[in-house]
């Protein structure tokens, strides 16, 4: 058994993660002493890598928990995606490194560019993760617009770039007062309706999305004005309580 502190040190997530894994049921400690402490097994252990695994292609908590707790999960199959991933990014890693001490000894004339070029390992990542898709949200999103056509598609995104459109009115504001949270609300209801079951926890990733920079983040301030990705993300945590 393990306290929360040496699986903390253990493992590089910090006791707060871990904290708030257990209070949304995605890790639970083994046995909670009665003094309070957590303890952990194993068998934690083994679902904490591949939570961590998980995390590394990009899913979000909710949907880590759902494969996580799926019949069909396969622990031998998630190992073999984590062991290819970590030898694509060991392999990427020691190419920089050569490249890196080649130009100590010739100079900047050593012009070579490919071996900052991650495709392949992205695009690795991005099957893996798709392997692993089919989440209720995905199903549900699936279902719901199976039937609609372009135009509805688009009406319904400009719909959701209108709310972004809000956002970006109210930068001045703080994103802890009334009408930014009252705003989150009407977004996360929004994709409920529309796309699927938003969660607090969903809602707290999509949050991490726009403000992560790219297309996305582009969007979103495009429809609102420089900063609105930023403002909307951080109206996001308050409202999911994770400042």
């Amino acid at each position: 058994m393990m306290t929360v502190h040496e699986v903390s040190e253990l493992t590089g997530v910090s006791i707060r993660a871990l904290h708030h894994y257990d209070r949304i049921g995605l890790l639970h400690p083994a046995e909670i002493t009665g003094a309070g402490y957590r303890l952990y097994d194993d068998t934690a252990l083994e679902r904490l890598q591949c939570i961590l695994l998980f995390k590394e292609l990009q899913f979000s908590l909710k949907e880590i928990k759902d494969i996580l707790d799926s019949p069909d999960f396969d622990y031998s199959r998630a190992l073999d995606q984590q062991i290819t991933l970590l030898q694509m990014k060991k392999e990427h890693l020691e190419n920089l490194i050569n490249l890196a001490r080649e130009i100590k000894q010739i100079g900047v004339k050593k012009l070579d560019f490919t071996v900052f070029n991650t495709k392949k390992m992205d695009e690795y990542a991005e099957r893996a993760k798709e392997s692993w898709g089919q989440t209720p949200e995905y199903r549900e999103f699936e279902e719901k617009s199976k039937d609609r056509t372009k135009e509805d598609e688009r009406k319904l995104w400009a719909g959701l770039m209108e709310i972004f459109t809000e956002f970006g009115s109210m930068k001045g504001s703080s994103p802890s007062g009334s009408a930014a949270q009252r705003l989150v609300k009407k977004l996360q209801d929004y994709i409920t309706e529309h796309f699927y079951t938003c969660s607090d926890e969903i809602l707290a990733a999509l949050g991490n999305m726009y403000a992560g920079g790219g297309e996305m983040t582009d969007n979103i301030n495009h429809a609102g004005g420089e900063g609105t990705a930023e403002f909307a993300a951080q109206a996001i945590k308050v409202y999911c309580s994770i400042l």
